[in-house]
């Protein structure tokens, strides 16, 4: 999910309606439920659910309707969304009781949907142990899981093989390897000339021990602002020097970056799994690598969970709970919804089944079970505001990167204060 991190962190303006209703008719069975779900366990289901979905998922979920709608006797309707509205015109409307019952969306809105009371926990009960802990993490707040999971995307690091023959085994002998590659570049990575990018840089902060926030057994403590720890202060006046080196470079895009990879003009390209069936059909020989540590700890990237979730105001809350959990929480929807996406899927099984069919989703899968999942909590917007201007400001040369840091940290510690 290619967004800008800065912008999803305030609630953007509301967009005008525009909506397609999908007639969920199709007699295949790829939405055949769970064995151990509620419909066929005699519970007592009628009435209709509404589910908000995007174009690029509805054609699954027409099958898993026509499947819920066969076996409970509720209908579903479904109504195609622009994905990046859904959020906003769900906070719009959950509080007029115009909204939807069901609809998808990505598990870092749900601090903006769970502070505005539009959103209800979701009832997984024993089919919470078949999907990835990670994805699980991610659709949970204070406490609670307020989503079905189905698709779980983090960044990795491609390797073209032709050039580099073997895996870093740190941050520094990745660029010694790329520049003995005699490429024009040593490593690639996409940056903003303004904002860097604080997504693709996260996990050589993380490397030096500095996350944005403290965890507890909730999730994410917006009281434990660990970003300026000393690991923090490590990791700014590594970025200079990077910076200087000219191993980072904002002038570098993430259109640019991808560019000179495909171009072979670097054996190294940080990304996501977006870009890597163009590097296939560029006819690359490419590797999936963990991505390498600058610090001496693990780099960990972010993880974005997508998920499907339930509105407070649902008025068949049962009946919605069962078409999310045991019918887009089948095995045959998880591996539809993967082939669709291409997105390592949430259920364990479904997850396994493509990671044994496909060495790239296997190498973006064994970087993820390191991932940490992106903070989903309000408080994240401030640190979005301050985060990526102090990193470009760095990278571009500033004389203080280690005061710019903690100037970054208090601005943040204020603004969430």
């Amino acid at each position: 999910m290619r967004v800008n991190k800065r912008k999803i962190a305030t609630l953007g303006a509301i967009a005008a309606i525009s909506s397609l209703a999908l007639a969920g008719c199709s007699s295949g069975n790829s939405g055949e439920p769970a064995p151990d779900n509620d419909a066929q366990n005699g519970a007592d289901f009628s009435g209709q659910i509404t589910v908000w979905v995007d174009a690029d998922r509805a054609g699954v979920l027409e099958d898993a309707a026509d499947a819920f709608t066969q076996d409970t006797g509720v209908k579903v309707t479904l109504v195609q969304k622009e994905f990046g509205e859904i959020r906003d015109q769900f906070v719009q409307q959950v509080p007029t009781g115009e909204g939807p019952d069901i609809a998808v969306g990505a598990h870092d809105w749900l601090g903006v949907l769970a502070t505005n009371g539009v959103v209800a926990p979701v009832e997984l009960g024993d089919r919470k142990g078949d999907f990835e802990q990670v994805a699980v993490d991610a659709w949970s707040y204070d406490g609670q899981v307020y989503g079905v999971p189905y698709a779980i995307e983090n960044i990795a690091l491609l390797r073209n093989t032709d050039l580099v023959a073997e895996a870093a085994t740190d941050f520094d002998d990745m660029v010694a390897k790329g520049k003995a590659s005699g490429t024009d570049y040593a490593f690639l990575v996409g940056l903003d000339p303004e904002e860097a990018d604080p997504y693709h840089l996260y996990p050589f902060q993380t490397s030096f021990g500095a996350p944005v926030f403290g965890s507890g057994p909730d999730g994410y403590d917006a009281t434990d602002l660990q970003i300026g720890n000393d690991g923090g202060t490590a990791f700014a006046e590594w970025l200079g020097e990077q910076g200087k080196a000219g191993v980072f470079n904002t002038n570098i895009t993430g259109d640019l970056a991808k560019e000179n990879f495909l171009a072979g003009k670097s054996p190294y390209f940080l990304t996501g799994p977006w870009n890597a069936p163009d590097a296939v059909a560029a006819g690359l020989s490419i590797a999936v690598d963990p991505i390498p540590s600058a610090g001496g700890d693990d780099a960990q990237p972010f993880a974005g969970v997508q998920g499907f979730f339930l509105s407070a105001e649902s008025e068949n809350r049962l009946a919605a709970n069962e078409f999310m959990v045991n019918y887009i929480g089948s095995e045959e929807v998880q591996k539809a919804l993967y082939e669709v996406g291409g997105r390592a899927p949430a259920l364990t099984s479904a997850f396994e089944a493509a990671v044994a069919s496909d060495p790239i989703t296997a190498g973006f899968g064994e970087v993820g079970a390191n991932a940490v999942p992106m903070p989903s909590i309000p408080e994240m917007g401030a640190v979005w505001e301050y985060w990526g201007v102090t990193e470009a400001a760095i990278i571009n040369g500033a004389s203080d990167p280690a005061g710019l840091w903690a100037k970054m940290t208090a601005d943040i510690q204020a603004a969430i204060e």
